[in-house]
């Protein structure tokens, strides 16, 4: 879906259509939700710390998100989806892989189907979305990005090696910051660089994931569409430009608590752990964890409890760190009984 939470907004609200809108609570501590493409002409960004959109574009209308409209409108596009095919695997409110092999209407290829889904969002929900056509997720997942909004992009298996091959490496899955500056200072920037080199020069370099990478590099992904797939946990979690002190994280750990429960929402589950993850200058990484007596019923107090896992970390004040993350996880259903769910 494109800008799904702001073109909500826009869609219920017609004064706000042509404006740049921006989801968000207002105020010191919060972050981007969401933003319309006109607020994103100005550089505003989903992640983005609120005061910072707001410096980029005055003119932006703030709106408070609303999750319970956004889980109905995610609701109808998935009525939609399931009258084409019921493997479905979604990834948020508004993202979801659908193996269209076959397909219930009897549509000939996978760019009709996609067509079709995207005709009939437009038409029965006022929404625009976005379509990847490919042999695999990895594939469709690249493809859905690159004729946003509004717009559908389809790779052929024929297509696969030359779509590939002058990508950057920051493309494929699970190439962060951090491996992407290792592959670029071994002279692989483009992924075509990554597809020459051998399967055993990459698992040397990169262990258990450079098998991965060696098979993304050709277009190689089996993974299938996993329908009601549950969910194990929720994070959000950022690299910094420069490294700093635990003392100095309370910033960066309100900012992804708030980022965390605003992802959670979307979600029928309820979790009862919290995670706090930081990663040293030197690499290492620490988690602390806590599952209070109740799940966390508010950002507020996701934020208290992040905050007070920090404080149990002993190491020496003067450490500095490069990354931290929060968490939730331990994902139940709403209602089932904490004690049977811990201790079967």
């Amino acid at each position: 879906m494109d800008a799904f939470y702001a073109s909500v907004e826009q869609r219920d609200n017609p004064e706000l259509r042509g404006k740049p809108v921006v989801v968000a609570w207002r105020g010191k501590r919060s972050v981007v939700c969401a933003a319309s493409y006109e607020a994103r002409r100005f550089g505003v960004r989903s992640a983005m710390a609120a005061t910072h959109a707001e410096r980029l574009c005055p003119e932006a209308v703030f709106i408070p998100p609303d999750f319970t409209r956004y889980r109905a409108a995610s609701r109808a596009v998935r009525e939609i989806f399931l009258g084409h095919t019921d493997l479905i695997e979604p990834l948020s409110l508004d993202e979801a892989y659908l193996d269209v092999t076959e397909n219930k209407t009897g549509l000939a290829t996978a760019t009709k189907v996609a067509s079709t889904i995207r005709q009939q969002i437009r038409e029965e929900l006022n929404l625009t979305a976005s379509a990847g056509v490919a042999p695999n997720k990895f594939l469709a997942k690249i493809a859905s990005d690159w004729r946003k909004p509004n717009g559908l992009f389809v790779i052929q298996p024929a297509e696969v090696e030359d779509f590939l091959t002058p990508l950057p490496v920051g493309r494929i899955p699970g190439v962060g910051k951090v491996t992407e500056e290792k592959l670029r200072k071994l002279g692989m920037r483009l992924v075509g660089e990554v597809r020459a080199r051998t399967l055993e020069e990459l698992r040397t370099l990169f262990g258990r994931y450079g098998q991965r990478l060696y098979e993304l590099a050709r277009g190689i992904d089996e993974s299938p569409v996993v329908p009601n797939r549950p969910t194990q946990s929720i994070s959000a979690e950022d690299t910094f430009e420069q490294d700093v002190l635990l003392a100095e994280t309370e910033p960066m750990i309100r900012r992804l608590a708030e980022k965390t429960w605003a992802a959670s929402r979307t979600e029928s589950r309820v979790a009862r752990t919290v995670v706090l993850k930081l990663k040293t200058a030197q690499f290492h990484v620490l988690t602390r964890s806590q599952t209070p007596s109740s799940p966390p019923a508010s950002c507020e107090e996701l934020t208290r409890i992040a905050l007070s896992l920090r404080d149990k970390v002993t190491l020496d004040p003067k450490q500095k760190f490069r990354l931290v993350g929060v968490g939730l996880g331990n994902f139940h259903d709403s209602g089932e009984d904490t004690e049977l769910s811990l201790f079967p």
